[in-house]
């Protein structure tokens, strides 16, 4: 599978699709244990059996054409490079609704994207450290676009941008613009990607 208009060196070029899975982070870190696994390979899903939020708590990725993807980097880098890197992949995913949509979103920190107090995605950025050097990074995200329904617990808390906006995302597109603009910051910050 190939994302349209990816003009990147290597984030997304290696991407697998899947109809459904427990979590495409868990998958990301399967593929590193087994050692099965190219930097920049992207894995994307229409439902999430057990989609991973932060401390521990549940994605719901239960309706299709939500944006759920993990993404994996083999780096060799001091953790200070990464500081700060939730909040600009934030920043970075605002900037793409702002720019396509004409919305206007904000973040909680560190790693929550909201509207109108409301919770509409989220990031959760996890490495692996080998002596003191940064050597694999997974990022996922979980964006609710086109998410009607929400879990008695969570549903006032939570929002998607088909519920607020009525507008339609593409999720390829959305994917391949986040991993354009995405590695450019990844690359300034570390060296032997």
């Amino acid at each position: 599978m190939q994302l349209k208009n990816l003009k990147t060196n290597f984030l997304g070029r290696n991407i697998f699709y899947y109809k459904t899975i427990d979590s495409t982070q868990k998958e990301i870190w399967r593929r590193v244990d087994d050692d099965k696994i190219e930097s920049g390979t992207l894995i994307f899903a229409d439902i999430q059996t057990g989609g991973i939020g932060t401390h521990g708590r549940i994605w719901h990725t239960d309706e299709k054409n939500n944006i759920a993807f993990s993404f994996y980097l083999r780096l060799n880098c001091d953790i200070i490079a990464l500081s700060g890197l939730t909040k600009k992949i934030a920043e970075i995913i605002l900037q793409i609704f702002k720019d396509k949509y004409g919305i206007n979103l904000q973040i909680k920190e560190p790693n929550d994207i909201y509207y109108n107090g409301k919770k509409l995605g989220g990031i959760l950025s996890e490495t692996k450290m080998i002596t003191s050097k940064v050597k694999h990074l997974v990022i996922g995200i979980g964006i609710n676009t086109n998410k009607n329904y929400f879990p008695e617990d969570i549903a006032e808390n939570a929002t998607s941008i088909i519920k607020e906006f009525g507008i339609t995302i593409n999720t390829k597109e959305f994917i391949a613009e986040f991993c354009n603009k995405f590695e450019i910051e990844i690359t300034r910050r570390t060296e032997n990607i």
